[in-house]
């Protein structure tokens, strides 16, 4: 198995451990993720998304309320804002061997070492708005985030999401 981690960047030669500024109690780490849920990074770094997934236990009210009649499993919402950076964005793709990284949180596909990670290789990954459609992935762009991540945040049955980078969104 392998794990990536993306960037802008793109000439990371070696990866050092350090401490994340929203993880201040961790010690020091390289983060990764797994290749299912590689696509929540097809997103210029700073750029403020909600992720959410289809799972068992879905209740038939949030089922109408998220996905409403789309048939993908995986939905993705941005700020229109963020749609020319999104469109024009290259990420670049580092694969780690899979070894000295443990698992830390199963529903993100989040891995983490406290070794310094020699990439083995980098992919350039471009026109990330097609590469997500071909993945049957629901791309879903919006004035503001905050009324679906309040909507979110009070529902019991919705339990496969991921808010990211929201310090960013509109407030």
């Amino acid at each position: 198995m392998y794990l990536y981690h993306f960037s802008e960047e793109p000439n990371i030669e070696v990866f050092v451990p350090r401490v994340k500024a929203n993880r201040q109690n961790m010690p020091p780490v390289v983060w990764a993720i797994d290749r299912e849920h590689e696509f929540t990074f097809y997103f210029p770094r700073n750029c403020p998304r909600i992720v959410y997934t289809r799972s068992e236990g879905l209740s038939e009210r949030d089922e109408a309320l998220f996905f409403g009649s789309s048939r993908s499993d995986k939905i993705v919402t941005v700020e229109t804002g963020w749609y020319k950076a999104i469109s024009e964005t290259t990420m670049y793709r580092y694969m780690f061997p899979a070894e000295s990284f443990k698992l830390f949180d199963e529903t993100a596909g989040y891995y983490i070492s406290e070794q310094t990670i020699k990439p083995l290789q980098v992919d350039a990954i471009s026109n990330l708005i097609e590469k997500l459609t071909a993945m049957n992935i629901e791309l879903r762009f919006t004035p503001n985030l905050n009324p679906l991540r309040e909507a979110i945040l009070q529902s019991v049955t919705l339990t496969d999401f991921g808010i990211h980078r929201f310090e960013f969104a509109r407030t």
